[in-house]
């Protein structure tokens, strides 16, 4: 919306049902996605692959946990596809029911002890269903924020679903240490590690609430009356906008695979190579989830005043330079600095992540910017997330768990991701880069918005 153009009480009540729904129906998502990836890295090779140990479990156990990441794609393509032809709303809604659904249904697995290989094998299906949900939940909520904001505000806006992430890891790994806390490793190993997967259900009916509460976004529903809603969204985007969703997935591969190697593989480096509690690095990265859930919103403001691609780049050779930083710091053995490694490592990659949902919005037009969106991030995922946490894991134990291979593989990612942002045009209206052309996309999506300000809401 234009800085002359008076919002509504409708129109700011709408925006405010868009911000509070994307980031909580983002927060129980998350939290079910990173409970798995928890669990997988400290108890689910014990649970599911006990006739391997050490690393070896560890490793399968993660390949489960890297499972979601390869269905994510597709629902992302087959939930975007509907979400440019339906609406934003609907597959919010899907979304959250998948995940919370297999999320209470791994709480219920038996585990190997008790009806032997099925036990892992359903555990993979159930991962799977999560991997589709969390496919098509990212594109949706972002959207959500983003068509509903200000023109001079769709960063901050877009960073509030951002901001979902780490609160939901935040929630994901309380719950799992005050269980180990509360109760005798015994008690743990044999049900209490389930309370946090079955506690889901509550967490999903809150999540209905408040998703069935929000509107369709402006820009859809302007789409849709003006009959100019894609037939087959994911045909039309990599026909016209195939260079937009290659820069999509560049900028995403780096953030994406620092994070998992942040949140994930740090819990099996401190526990495992280091043998360290595991509640070390669990503390850290609560810690760190706590102070980056305020700064994916200024990283997000910042990209409205700076520009994404400034703001994101910065992020990106940041990240990259802290690389080895992050892992000496780690080897100190002592739990202050390792909480100051997670959380340094967790602000610098903000800078990337905050920016992230309105930079890749802005790529795409309203018509298939959910399958586009959505297509990017999680090819991205796919490639980066399913697979940082497992490399890490072989490259440690090839290295005679030492952690300077998977330091170099966290540099090397991030040239990619530097690279694809140099690329990248600024989509940022008010922040124009010397020598860059201004996106078409942004333009469009100012118009939407600007129309909207003086049409009723949600029609």
């Amino acid at each position: 919306m234009s800085s002359n153009l008076i919002e509504t009480p409708e129109q700011a009540l709408t925006r405010r049902r868009a911000r509070v729904a994307s980031f909580v129906g983002t927060t129980i998502e998350w939290y079910d996605f990173y409970l798995y990836g928890t669990a997988a890295a400290l108890i689910f090779g014990q649970l599911f692959f006990p006739n391997f140990s050490g690393l070896t479990a560890t490793m399968l156990a993660l390949l489960t946990f890297s499972a979601g990441f390869i269905a994510r794609p597709l629902g992302g393509v087959i939930m975007g596809h509907f979400g440019d032809k339906i609406g934003r709303k609907a597959m919010l809604i899907l979304s959250l029911v998948m995940m919370g659904g297999a999320t209470a249904l791994i709480g219920m697995l038996p585990t190997y002890g008790s009806i032997g290989i099925w036990a892992p094998i359903l555990l993979l299906v159930l991962r799977t269903v999560q991997g589709f949900g969390v496919g098509g939940e990212w594109g949706g909520a972002v959207l959500v924020a983003v068509e509903n904001a200000p023109a001079d505000k769709r960063g901050l806006f877009g960073a509030w679903p951002q901001a979902g992430v780490p609160v939901g890891l935040l929630l994901a790994n309380g719950v799992f240490m005050s269980c180990q806390m509360l109760l005798t490793p015994e008690q743990f190993m044999a049900w209490g590690w389930r309370i946090g997967f079955l506690g889901s259900v509550l967490l999903i009916v809150v999540g209905l609430f408040i998703r069935l509460k929000m509107e369709e976004t402006p820009a859809f529903a302007k789409a849709k009356s003006q009959g100019e809603v894609a037939k087959f969204p994911v045909l039309e985007v990599l026909r016209y906008q195939w260079r937009a969703v290659a820069i999509a997935v560049g900028i995403k591969v780096s953030q994406n695979a620092i994070f998992y190697i942040i949140t994930v593989f740090a819990l099996t480096y401190v526990s495992k190579a280091l043998g360290l509690p595991s509640s070390v690095a669990l503390i850290g990265v609560m810690i760190a989830c706590v102070l980056s859930s305020f700064n994916l919103l200024f990283t997000g403001w910042l990209s409205d005043q700076y520009g994404r691609r400034r703001v994101y780049l910065l992020g990106a050779v940041l990240s990259g330079l802290f690389a080895f930083p992050f892992f000496m710091m780690m080897n100190t053995r002592h739990s202050v600095m390792i909480w100051l490694a997670i959380v340094i490592a967790l602000l610098l990659h903000d800078l990337m992540y905050g920016p992230q949902a309105a930079f890749m919005a802005e790529m795409f037009d309203t018509n298939v910017r959910y399958t586009g969106a959505s297509l990017g991030y999680q090819i991205a995922s796919m490639i980066a997330g399913s697979v940082s946490p497992v490399l890490a894991v072989y490259l440690l134990s090839i290295s005679d768990n030492k952690p300077w291979a998977v330091a170099l593989y966290m540099v090397g990612i991030s040239v990619i991701t530097i690279v694809a942002t140099w690329i990248a045009k600024e989509t940022h209206r008010g922040n124009r880069v010397k020598g860059r052309v201004h996106s078409t996309f942004d333009v469009e999506l100012d118009r939407e918005n600007d129309n909207s300000a003086n049409s009723p809401v949600g029609n």
